[in-house]
C-alpha cells in the first residue's frame, strides 16, 4: 500500500468532520527537558479513534443493514458519533469491563448498545455473530486499512503543525493508533510502543516474532487490552524497527494524576500511558533528545456527566 499518499487523503476527507486537536510544550513534568504533548483526547468522543471511524464510512458504501463494531468503549463512542453524523445505524458491542463512562457514552450517541461479559475479543466474537446475521459492515478497531489511514491522519497533522520531535512515544492496544503513525513516518522519527505491563500484545508479538495471544488485565485494560496485536500493525512494526517498552498500573495511575494536577488535564489511564514510560523511566531518552508524547484518551470513570 501506499501509505502515505492514503493518509493524505484522509486528511483532507475527514478534515470537515474531526478537530485539528491542540499541542503544547511543556517543562516540570520530569525530570528530563521539555515535552511536547499533542492532547487527542479532545477529539470528538474523546479519543483518536473518531478519525478512522469516519474516515472508514466516508470512503465505503453502508449498506441498509448499517454498521457493527466491537469495542473496549472508545472506539465503539467514535463508531455510533461516526454513523449518527452521516446518517447510519450502528450496532455497538462492548465488554462489561468497559465501564460505565463510556458505555454511557455510546448510549448517549445513541446506537444500539450491547454489553457482553468478558473482555474485548469476547465483544468481538458477538459482534462477528450479528455482523453475519444481519449483514451489517463490520468497522474493525484496529486491523483494518481504512482505520489504519485514519489514525495515521493525526500524525500527518502533528507534523503540520510543527512536530520537532527525534522521538514520539505512542500508547499501544491493539495497533491502530501506532500503526498508522508508523505508515506515515515510515522510520523518519523515533517511535516508541509504550504498553502497560499486563496487557502487552505487541511486545510478546515481537518477542514471538509472530502475533500472539495474551492475557489482558490492569488500569488500562479497557482501552489497551487487544488480546492479540493486529496483523497491519505488527508487520508495519518489523519493517520500521519500532521500539517497545512496558509500564506497571502504578506509574499509568502516576502519569494520570500529574496530567491533571500539573495540567488539568483529566485522561482515562490509556491516555496517560505513553507518559508514564518517561516518568518511570521505562523509556530514557538520550542527552539532547527531543520527546513527544501522544494523549490519546479522555473517557476516564467516573465520567463527571455522571
Amino acid at each position: 500500500m501506499d501509505w502515505k499518499t492514503d493518509i493524505a487523503a484522509a486528511l483532507t476527507r475527514i478534515a470537515p468532520h474531526v478537530r485539528r486537536t491542540p499541542v503544547i510544550e511543556v517543562t516540570g513534568l520530569w525530570d528530563g527537558g521539555p515535552i511536547a504533548l499533542k492532547l487527542e483526547q479532545m477529539q470528538h468522543t474523546g479519543s483518536f479513534k473518531a478519525r478512522g471511524a469516519i474516515n472508514t464510512l466516508l470512503s465505503q458504501d453502508v449498506p441498509k443493514a448499517g454498521l457493527v463494531a466491537a469495542s473496549g468503549g472508545n472506539h465503539g463512542a467514535a463508531v455510533a458519533w461516526a454513523a449518527s453524523r452521516l446518517g447510519h445505524r450502528a450496532a455497538i458491542f462492548v465488554p462489561d469491563m468497559a465501564g460505565p463512562a463510556k458505555i454511557g457514552l455510546i448510549e448517549r450517541l445513541g446506537a444500539d448498545l450491547h454489553v457482553v461479559p468478558g473482555a474485548y475479543a469476547n465483544a468481538l466474537d458477538a459482534a462477528r455473530a450479528h455482523e453475519a446475521e444481519t449483514g451489517a459492515m463490520q468497522i474493525h478497531a484496529y486491523d483494518a486499512p481504512a482505520t489504519v489511514i485514519g489514525q495515521g491522519t493525526l500524525m500527518a497533522e502533528w507534523e503540520d503543525q510543527g512536530l520537532d520531535a527525534d522521538t514520539v512515544l505512542i500508547a499501544v492496544g491493539g495497533g491502530g493508533l501506532i500503526g498508522g503513525a508508523m505508515a506515515w513516518l515510515d522510520g523518519r522519527r523515533n517511535i516508541v510502543a509504550v504498553e502497560p505491563e499486563t496487557s502487552c500484545a505487541l511486545n510478546a508479538a515481537l518477542a514471538a516474532g509472530a502475533p500472539c495471544d495474551v492475557e489482558v488485565s490492569g488500569v488500562a485494560a479497557n482501552a489497551l487490552g487487544a488480546r492479540r496485536i493486529g496483523d497491519i500493525c505488527f508487520d508495519l512494526a518489523q519493517s520500521t524497527g519500532v521500539s517497545s517498552v512496558l509500564v506497571s498500573d502504578a506509574a499509568i495511575t502516576e502519569a494520570q494524576v500529574l496530567l491533571w494536577r500539573e495540567l488539568r488535564q483529566w485522561v482515562e489511564p490509556a491516555g496517560a500511558t505513553a507518559l508514564a514510560a518517561l516518568l518511570s523511566g521505562a523509556y530514557r531518552p538520550e542527552p539532547g533528545e527531543r520527546v513527544a508524547v501522544l494523549v490519546c484518551g479522555g473517557n476516564p470513570a467516573p465520567d463527571p456527566a455522571g
